[in-house]
């Protein structure tokens, strides 16, 4: 299972871009708004729920702007937190940095687009389901087949 977590209601055409992924890859994935910086105790009843129920789980964070979800969220749990921030042009994009620098101990992994974040959520959860491995298996042919058929088409 996947759980996204938005930091804002601005995150979820972002988070929607990640969920059709799942979608295809059959991943149940749960949405929550949480903030951070405006609601931790909330955001911290919901990640409270979810590592109680000891079953195969990835978190996905989505927070724009000054993103301390993804480095919140995993400081809490055990399972694997995903920062998929969406890019903002506003201050040069800087605002990512936020994403990429943790403190000790804190170790969110950061992915910039969000079919990838979906793919390596996916990935990890794959580890303990041979199910979810030949779907991604089958889209990494895919993806291979598109890429030689492109080639071809040059001649």
């Amino acid at each position: 299972m996947v759980v996204l977590l938005l930091g804002s209601e601005k995150d979820r055409q972002w988070a929607q871009k990640i969920t059709g992924v799942l979608q295809e890859f059959g991943v149940s994935h749960h949405t929550h708004i949480a903030s951070a910086h405006k609601t931790p105790e909330y955001l911290l009843e919901i990640v409270r729920k979810y590592e109680k129920q000891n079953k195969p789980l990835v978190y996905i964070c989505i927070a724009g702007g000054s993103n301390a979800l993804g480095g919140f969220v995993d400081a809490h749990v055990v399972h694997p937190v995903i920062n998929c921030p969406p890019y903002s042009e506003k201050y040069a994009g800087l605002d990512i940095l936020s994403s990429l620098r943790m403190p000790s101990g804190v170790s969110p992994v950061t992915v910039l687009e969000p079919e990838q974040a979906a793919l390596a959520a996916s990935k990890m959860l794959a580890l303990g389901s041979a199910e979810l491995t030949k779907k991604v298996t089958k889209y990494q042919k895919r993806i291979k087949k598109k890429i030689v058929g492109s080639q071809k088409a040059l001649g």
